[in-house]
């Protein structure tokens, strides 16, 4: 990550770390007996939405690692309005968290690199992604090559970033 300092959520545990650094920190986790949990994405504007959603995912293992979306990654899959928030400071606010144990930020579309680097035990996605209908998350396909398993976490109706975006636009408060 671009100039950005190491931050610590606690003594034991660096927060912000590069995809090999995440993937001792998940082996030595494991080691120990520790469920490790996977979920990625942008968290721009962090709201409500993002901090349950945050919660449910730690609450299926031990310890949460978050692949972060890098600013180039999301102005290439939201658009050039975006990201709002800079990577740094999305990290920071992630880390800022209770249920997260640490952040990685990645480039790119997706993330199956990163995944098949951490080897979660569990890797978390929104239950958009749960329809039979549509496309499966691209990191699923890796996530059980390894015998890891694919969880889809309810999302919190109207509470997501573009629909925030789109209220402060209107100039409406969400209800």
């Amino acid at each position: 990550m671009r100039n950005a300092a190491v931050k610590y959520h606690n003594a034991a545990s660096p927060s912000i770390l590069e995809s090999t650094a995440a993937a001792r920190l998940a082996a030595d986790w494991r080691e120990r007996g520790e469920t490790v949990v996977f979920t990625n994405g942008h968290f721009d504007l962090l709201h409500i939405g993002h901090v349950r959603y945050l919660q449910a995912a730690r609450e299926l293992g031990d310890r949460l690692i978050v692949g972060l979306n890098s600013d180039a990654s999301t102005r290439l899959r939201k658009g050039p309005g975006r990201p709002i928030i800079p990577q740094e400071e999305r990290a920071e606010m992630l880390l800022a968290l209770r249920s997260v144990d640490a952040v990685v930020v990645f480039e790119g579309e997706d993330c199956r690199e990163l995944v098949a680097a951490i080897r979660p035990d569990v890797y978390v996605k929104g239950a958009d992604w749960n329809r039979p209908d549509g496309p499966r998350p691209p990191e699923a396909e890796v996530v059980e090559s390894y015998g890891g398993r694919v969880a889809y976490v309810a999302l919190v109706p109207a509470r997501s970033t573009s629909d925030i975006i789109e209220a402060i636009r209107r100039g409406q408060a969400i209800s």
